[in-house]
């Protein structure tokens, strides 16, 4: 009972503060829609729904989501098997430039897919600069390495036994993948197309750079009808459709996860040198590494190329303020930047670490275990829930006493550590989850305490992951900008926020700026990838 009541009591600190800083603002920014003049109305919801905009812009969506997510799926799996399951030189340099890509500021990561199929760029001749198909790009760019990195592990992890029985019966390589592997790897590919699905779905950097005022998704329609033209109630209303889809979407997906996970038995093998079977793996994985390495390179390019020669002026401009475009210099901006993101760091892997240690808890009961489920649920919320609402909803819903933040310095750091929470806790939860619970329990017959027993048993396993969630934590709240947007002050932008700025102002030298911006703040994201590398734990957890 004690035990119950002290879980109890430590999880209602991350509940209050998601209720608070999350439900709080996304339920207020719903109230204004559904409830325009006080008075319940879904009829507006509705007149909304019908209007021939709103379903184009829905249809963009779905389209769009359904075929970067194929794309990214195929072009993802070669590459998890050659990068988890093969040995060559080079494999984690190769694994860390892939996985990059994903925690870009998806302003940057626009920015760069541009630079590479404008008229001037490698890409150029295809003539794809303001199309579809280059939303689609930067889609497949941004979110290719969630496949690789999500099915590499879980592949990592797998028995090699049954398929080895399956060969040695006789089954060719194609028969041996078809029956016996992808069966096995089915719930990790799963949770890696929806989690591609949900983040194309609420992409909003990408498509604000890339489709311009030509091509709307449901999120750049939110920010749209938000910012520019106040339309609330059309905003609540993409925004309930938005959230009502992502609650299908984790319902379908927990369906057809419901199987038995073969990767929990977290059986890591030896990665085996590369025949020459796996050559058609090899050549996809080389096409998606050249793929994600392009825009970089092209980014990296264009910020040191001006009037057809080499130059080193849009890097100099950084110390400047653009003409007086910018209130601050860029480098003062990524100065602010590292500041929030070390807040958000911290908030988010305090919460993280309660979340994951209430939720990796052994429970009998039936009761227990689904209490458990609704709060690992509820912290994932944040993952499918648009970033401009949440954004929008801190401007509305918290500017009242006694929760009047709006000029408070820790507004920003908070957003973007509740978007950074779902990762932190996927990360830690598998480690925590793996420990046997033997170990405690010898610990405590040993005359070990509770909090000795937590450090010397799960601290001595979790300090590797802990890092290494802080890391992603930290280059994702770096690369935050949909809340960011609305709630950042104009005297402390952050760096997006700047490059954003920069890219809405005419002139090569804005331009030129935002890409060398763009460039410092990928080399920042791209060190602190490089060490969360270092500290992963091969064959555990999604990250």
């Amino acid at each position: 009972m004690a035990r119950r009541l002290a879980l109890g009591l430590l999880a209602a600190v991350p509940v209050a503060v998601v209720a608070v800083f999350f439900v709080l603002p996304v339920g207020a920014m719903l109230h204004r829609g559904v409830w325009p003049d006080g008075s319940f109305d879904p009829g507006a919801v509705l007149d909304v729904l019908r209007r021939p905009r709103t379903g184009r812009v829905l249809w963009f969506t779905v389209w769009t989501s359904s075929v970067a997510t194929t794309l990214a799926v195929l072009l993802g799996l070669p590459a998890a098997y050659v990068l988890h399951r093969l040995r060559f030189p080079g494999r984690a340099l190769i694994r860390t430039a892939l996985l990059v890509p994903f925690v870009l500021p998806t302003v940057v990561v626009g920015l760069a897919v541009r630079e590479l199929i404008s008229s001037s760029g490698l890409l150029g001749f295809l003539d794809l600069d303001g199309t579809a198909a280059a939303i689609l790009i930067g889609l497949v760019f941004f979110n290719v390495a969630v496949v690789i990195r999500t099915v590499g592990v879980a592949w990592e992890g797998l028995d090699r036994r049954p398929a080895e029985a399956a060969a040695a019966l006789g089954a060719t390589p194609l028969q041996v993948f078809r029956t016996v592997t992808l069966p096995a790897l089915r719930p990790a590919i799963v949770s890696a197309a929806s989690v591609v699905f949900l983040f194309c779905a609420t992409a909003f950097g990408v498509v604000l750079v890339l489709g311009g005022v030509r091509y709307s998704s449901v999120e750049t329609e939110i920010y749209l009808l938000t910012a520019d033209l106040l339309d609330l109630p059309a905003a609540a209303a993409l925004s309930l459709v938005q959230m009502l889809a992502v609650v299908a979407l984790l319902v379908v997906v927990g369906r057809l996860r419901a199987v038995p996970d073969p990767t929990v038995r977290r059986i890591a093998a030896a990665p085996a040198r590369p025949r020459p079977r796996d050559l058609p793996a090899l050549a996809v994985t080389a096409l998606t590494l050249a793929l994600v390495a392009l825009p970089v390179l092209a980014l990296l390019v264009g910020s040191v190329r001006r009037d057809g020669g080499w130059s080193l002026d849009f890097y100099r401009a950084l110390g400047g303020s653009a003409d007086g475009l910018l209130q601050v210099s860029v480098i003062h901006a990524l100065a602010a930047s590292l500041r929030i993101a070390v807040d958000a760091t911290w908030m988010s892997l305090s919460l993280g670490l309660v979340v994951a240690f209430v939720v990796t808890r052994k429970v009998r009961s039936r009761a227990g275990k689904r209490a458990r489920a609704v709060l690992d649920g509820f912290f994932m919320l944040p993952l499918g829930v648009s970033a401009v609402t949440l954004g929008f909803g801190f401007l509305i819903a918290l500017d009242q006493p006694p929760l009047d933040l709006r000029a408070s310095p820790l507004l920003v750091p908070i957003a973007q550590a509740l978007v950074a929470l779902p990762l932190v806790v996927r990360t830690l939860v598998p480690v925590l989850a793996g420990i046997d619970d033997r170990q405690r329990q010898a610990a405590a017959s040993l005359g070990a305490g509770p909090l000795r027993t937590l450090l010397t048993v799960d601290l001595a396993v979790v300090w590797r992951p802990l890092l290494a969630a802080a890391g992603f934590a930290f280059a994702v709240s770096l690369g935050e900008f949909g809340a960011t947007s609305f709630i950042v002050r104009p005297a402390e932008p952050t760096l997006p926020v700047v490059i954003y700025r920069l890219l809405g102002h005419p002139g090569a030298l804005n331009y030129g700026t935002a890409m060398a911006a763009s460039v410092v703040l990928a080399a920042v994201t791209a060190g602190v990838i490089l060490v969360v590398e270092r500290l992963r734990v091969p064959g555990v957890g999604s990250w």
